[in-house]
């Protein structure tokens, strides 16, 4: 689509505001907008650092312009750590409930 005089931007935006909950808004901006105009158009608001923002999963600023057919994604900020919460999980369970062979076949050979 030419970018011109009222040229219109049809965008996707997609937020997880809560755990186990997402959200998906379709809109029709006006040529130029930028993530921030598409936030507001969500009535999203993206304050300090409580939401991170991307297109297609690439993070971006709110500055970013839009492009006709863009998915913009908002995500919360981490509360753990993946790699400590795998320590704890491993820690609790032990070495023989994780890992990828735990629930192998009896008398299966190892490594199978």
């Amino acid at each position: 689509m030419a970018e011109g005089a009222g040229a219109v931007l049809h965008i996707t935006v997609a937020a997880s505001l809560q755990p186990g909950q997402a959200q998906e808004w379709p809109l029709q901006l006006p040529a130029g907008a930028t993530v921030a105009e598409a936030l507001r158009a969500c009535l999203l608001s993206v304050q300090g650092d409580e939401l991170v923002c991307g297109i297609w999963g690439r993070v971006v600023p709110v500055t970013e312009p839009l492009r006709d057919g863009d998915r913009v994604e908002c995500c919360r900020p981490l509360i753990v750590d993946p790699k400590l919460a795998r320590r704890q999980r491993f820690k609790t369970q032990g070495a023989r409930a994780a890992g990828l062979f735990a629930k192998r076949r009896p008398g299966a050979k190892p490594g199978y």
